[in-house]
């Protein structure tokens, strides 16, 4: 039996009354939980609202390491959110993450520096008023820990290659950018959260920057899919 701290990624309907949960824990890794009459049932130990994208769980659960759908034996919300799933700007910013996240972390093993990066980053996220750059940066800084995080050498130089993640001066093919964007890039790679209120951007560019960072995610996981909540984003901060 593993006891361990979770972050819910989502919670797909399977059947009449179950659900698929797909977690990220601090023991393990990504995880997926079949969750047994859950939707109908109101006296079972667990409630579908447990759940919702992001929500920080305690769990207790047998991981067979087999690469298949796992069991909860219990679990219990470890830290409830102020705002995060009640202001409604805030809940679907979080559902953008929480699909960006479905779509980028593959590992299955322990990693607690990323674990505590999501934890912090949400527990940031759910306790400030000023939170329209937070997910630009939060995706650049994820990148860190899925390995292509940008190389600040030769930082100086105009032209940014998304394929090799490095700054160049000039451009050597089509995966090279320059212009604003990168001037915008090289400010969050030294920016922290508590921070990014002070970068000024434009709808049009905040939203120009995120597609940027959406194309550099395509070029360095594979199979990586833009999130069908990315229209939604877009509309929100327009």
């Amino acid at each position: 039996m593993v006891k361990t701290a979770a972050i819910v990624l989502s919670a797909l309907k399977y059947g009449e009354a179950d659900l698929i949960v797909k977690a990220y824990t601090l023991s393990d890794g990504l995880r997926s939980y079949m969750l047994r009459g859950v939707l109908k049932s109101r006296k079972g130990k667990f409630r579908a609202s447990m759940f919702q994208p992001l929500t920080q769980l305690e769990i207790s659960a047998k991981h067979k390491n087999q690469g298949k759908l796992e069991y909860l034996s219990d679990a219990r919300v470890s830290s409830t959110y102020q705002s995060l799933h009640l202001n409604p700007v805030k809940t679907s910013v979080g559902l953008f993450l929480a699909e960006m996240l479905r779509n980028s972390i593959q590992e299955e093993e322990q990693n607690e520096p990323l674990f505590d990066y999501l934890k912090n980053s949400l527990d940031y996220l759910d306790t400030t008023d000023k939170f329209a750059n937070f997910h630009l940066l939060f995706l650049l800084n994820l990148t860190r820990f899925l390995g292509f995080f940008p190389h600040a050498e030769n930082e100086n130089a105009n032209f940014f290659n998304m394929l090799e993640g490095v700054f160049q001066t000039g451009k050597t093919s089509d995966y090279c950018v320059e212009g604003k964007y990168v001037d915008v890039l090289k400010i969050f790679m030294h920016t922290g959260f508590d921070q990014i209120h002070e970068v000024k951007l434009s709808q049009d560019s905040r939203s120009d920057f995120l597609d940027l960072l959406l194309d550099y995610y395509r070029l360095h996981i594979e199979g990586f899919r833009k999130p069908k909540s990315l229209a939604v984003l877009t509309e929100i901060f327009r």
